[in-house]
């Protein structure tokens, strides 16, 4: 019975886990898309700059600026992903290892149960009187 609560309570441990494991997948794939639009706007400055268009000359040094600062916001991001790479690749190695302690636990479970009807076998046939037939040849 013992062992019967502990797989549940590892079962409802895996599911919290592969629920932290998700949280971790989003938040993820939020700075990656963060870094994507920062790519995508470092890009469209760069054609800005490289641009032959009078208009774009006027607005070169804001152009710069604004580069700089999402080159800056770019490695920010970058070191923040590398993070949620490894938390996402613990959470998962977490639950993993929980989903196995988890199995392992309902095998030893069913093997007490297979155990336990063994043992109720055999004292039901050690329980019951021999027939009749066999004390007389016996004495």
């Amino acid at each position: 019975m013992a062992q019967d609560k502990r797989s549940r309570k590892l079962k409802r441990l895996v599911t919290v886990q592969r629920h932290m494991e998700k949280m971790a997948e989003v938040t993820l794939a939020d700075t990656t898309r963060q870094r994507v639009e920062v790519n995508e706007s470092m890009d469209s400055i760069l054609n800005a700059l490289s641009s032959m268009d009078p208009v774009h000359h006027q607005f070169s040094k804001i152009y710069s600026e604004r580069f700089g600062r999402l080159t800056v916001k770019d490695k920010q991001l970058s070191g923040a992903q590398q993070l949620q790479e490894m938390a996402v690749l613990k959470e998962k190695t977490k639950g993993d290892r929980l989903q196995d302690k988890m199995y392992e636990a309902r095998d030893d479970e069913d093997r007490e149960i297979d155990d336990n009807a063994i043992y109720d076998l055999l004292e039901i046939m050690n329980a019951t009187p021999a027939p009749a037939s066999s004390k007389v040849r016996d004495t």
